[in-house]
């Protein structure tokens, strides 16, 4: 049989605990999805903003004085 058995994947487990330490795999484990939660965040806050500005297309009307000021100025 070439597939993994339950021994396989146990033994396996215990050969990664003994090399690394609970404590390593543990903060492994927290940086890892740390990494993972900033990520979606990340996505999460791009498509925000790609999606208000496309709802709220910028017009003459929707820019501020300070816009119209310099666009005079220059």
């Amino acid at each position: 049989m070439a597939g993994l058995s339950i021994w396989h994947v146990v033994i396996f487990a215990i050969v990664v605990i003994l090399l690394f330490g609970t404590s390593k795999l543990k903060n492994l484990g927290k940086d890892v999805g740390g990494a993972v939660k900033d990520f979606k965040k990340s996505i999460r806050e791009e498509e925000e903003t790609t999606t208000a500005a496309i709802k709220e297309p910028r017009t003459i009307e929707h820019q501020t004085n300070a816009d119209v000021n310099s666009t005079v100025k220059n």
